[in-house]
């Protein structure tokens, strides 16, 4: 099936109504013949002030170059990004996944008021990703999404480094470890260039996960941002757009019920992150296709963990590329008979037949065979108890804890959390409680990589389990429950916990509880004094009246 191309802009720019259209846009440097060509928006995440992002301006001149070499005309606009590394810990980092709405909001305001034809989104740091498929998924015109591609490793005292480590390394300054010289030495190596964050973090894994899903083109995604060939597959992906528009294949048709399950069983089996929950939901929904929480755990339970990436693992999203990419992914499920293999992809073919093109790298160990896995299941688990009714996500892939009891030591807010883990205040056997951080509650729902990894950088990572309403980073690693619903400030359970309290996370039966009767827990509830809200106006505080549960993806409304 095929449409007219220029099936939108006909009404922006045809006929002698249009005139003052067509004349504002020459003033810019737009010709006749531009302007009778199909109209293709670029729209771009860059911005300066993080590496993820940083190249994006120079992959868009080799998409709109593709674009214009298969006879369309290319407009490029902007849109926000927050980087979370930088603004983690920080008041900041409550903007990043308030960011995300904003993102697919912008995205879907400039192509409707402009009535581009086909979209070619830019995507880099984590929340970049999925507000671009959101968008994508809203407009439903002919459209793809290219990632920026991940930073290669930092070298440290002989070994890769990632961001992950400066963050541990934290800790590991805390508790005497590490001294000044060192701490300076890695910070100025852990980043070697443009790029988003190295390990199977929130960003390689939503880039993985819309490959599987083929709004991006399998294997272009994984190629590393600053590797010679990224210039070409941005260039293709310029032509590629042009495919969709004149055969007509847009988002609705790919992004499915079969074809999102593909997209969790990538996450599964690499490893990814919980982030993972709240993106696939949100697509989802602007997708229209029905996906709960507990279809998540549901494919983790019948997908193998194979792949050794960080931050449970030994390897970066680089080694995964060199070791055969994401096709060789797509293979391994495929022959697991996993993979919905007839699902559409934005190359015009399915991702079975994508699958079936994998090579394997002779001798690689990123990704292991399927009688040889990590672990029998995937690498998150939903859980559910009397503290999280809604459910919360944990992460198992990297440790090897499946059952924990310990007291409570609550904190209102991450940073007296993080206070106490510097002050090693946070003991062996104690439970980490961090509430109102949630998406109404923050607003925002912080990641909590600050607390983790310091956690982990004083040795306390296999001694100590932590629960949150808000969310952790791509890159932590250890027994912890994020996106625990519902969320303090909309008097979830975790509203009730008093320091002492004896918590349980018990993995294998999908349960956290909290030693307490329906009862006390009521009562208690009864008695909590809610905090005032951090804002009143603004962005932040119109999310807060907006904003749904993590277990529904935290959208807005």
């Amino acid at each position: 099936m095929t449409i007219t191309p220029r099936h939108k802009s006909h009404d922006l720019l045809d006929g002698p109504g249009r005139a003052p259209a067509r004349a504002m846009l020459k003033a810019v440097g737009f010709t006749d013949e531009d302007l009778a060509r199909p109209l293709v928006g670029v729209a771009n995440t860059w911005i300066e002030i993080m590496p993820c992002n940083y190249h994006l301006r120079r992959l868009s001149e080799r998409v709109k170059a593709g674009i214009r070499a298969s006879g369309g005309t290319p407009i490029e606009y902007n849109t926000i990004a927050v980087s979370d590394g930088i603004s983690m810990g920080t008041e900041g980092m409550k903007a990043s996944l308030i960011s995300r709405e904003v993102i697919a909001d912008s995205i879907e305001l400039v192509a409707r008021g402009h009535l581009f034809d086909a979209v070619v989104a830019l995507s880099g740091c984590d929340k970049t990703i999925p507000g671009t498929v959101m968008a994508l998924a809203r407009l439903n015109l002919p459209s793809l999404m290219l990632y920026g591609g991940s930073i290669m490793p930092g070298t440290f005292q002989g070994h890769d480094v990632t961001i992950q480590d400066v963050f541990e390394a934290v800790g590991k300054y805390s508790a005497g470890k590490m001294t000044d010289a060192e701490l300076h030495d890695l910070e100025d190596h852990a980043c070697p260039g443009p790029g988003a964050c190295g390990g199977q973090f929130t960003a390689n894994t939503m880039a993985i996960a819309f490959e599987f899903l083929g709004i991006s083109p399998m294997g272009m995604n994984g190629v590393p941002a600053m590797d010679v060939h990224k210039d070409d597959v941005a260039f293709k992906c310029g032509r590629l757009v042009m495919d969709l528009l004149r055969n007509d294949l847009r988002p609705r048709k790919i992004i499915t019920r079969k074809s999102i399950e593909n997209a969790i069983a990538a996450v599964a089996t690499t490893g990814g992150s919980t982030n993972a929950v709240l993106h696939l939901l949100a697509v989802a929904r602007e997708a229209g296709v029905r996906l709960t929480i507990d279809d998540f755990d549901k494919i983790n339970r019948k997908v193998p963990l194979l792949a050794d990436l960080k931050p449970g693992g030994r390897f970066m999203a680089a080694d995964l590329y060199a070791a055969g990419g994401t096709t060789l992914v797509a293979k391994r499920l495929l022959d697991a008979g996993i993979l919905h293999p007839d699902q559409p992809t934005v190359t015009g073919r399915t991702i079975g037949e994508e699958a079936r093109t994998a090579t394997e790298t002779p001798g690689q160990q990123v990704l292991r065979p399927l009688s040889n896995p990590i672990k029998p299941t995937g690498g998150q688990v939903i859980l559910k108890g009397n503290l999280a009714p809604e459910g919360c996500v944990v992460k198992v892939a990297g440790h090897s804890m499946m059952t924990f009891r310990g007291p409570a030591k609550v904190f209102d807010r991450e940073e007296d959390a993080f206070a106490a883990v510097k002050a090693r205040q946070i003991k062996a056997g104690d439970v980490v409680v961090i509430r109102y951080e949630g998406p109404a509650g923050g607003p925002g729902m912080r990641e909590m990589l600050g607390v983790t990894a310091a956690i982990v950088g004083e040795g306390l990572g296999d001694s100590v389990a932590l629960l949150t309403d808000g969310r952790f980073s791509g890159a932590t690693h250890g027994l912890m429950a994020g996106h625990v619903a519902p969320e303090a400030i909309k008097g979830g359970p975790i509203a009730a916990v008093k320091n002492g309290d004896m918590i349980v996370f018990d993995v294998a039966k999908r349960r956290l509880d909290v030693e307490l009767s329906q009862k006390e827990i009521k009562a208690r509830l009864k008695k909590v004094k809610q905090p005032a809200p951090r804002y009143t106006s603004g962005v932040m505080a119109k999310y807060a009246r907006h904003v749904s549960s993590a277990s529904e993806g935290a959208v807005t409304s």
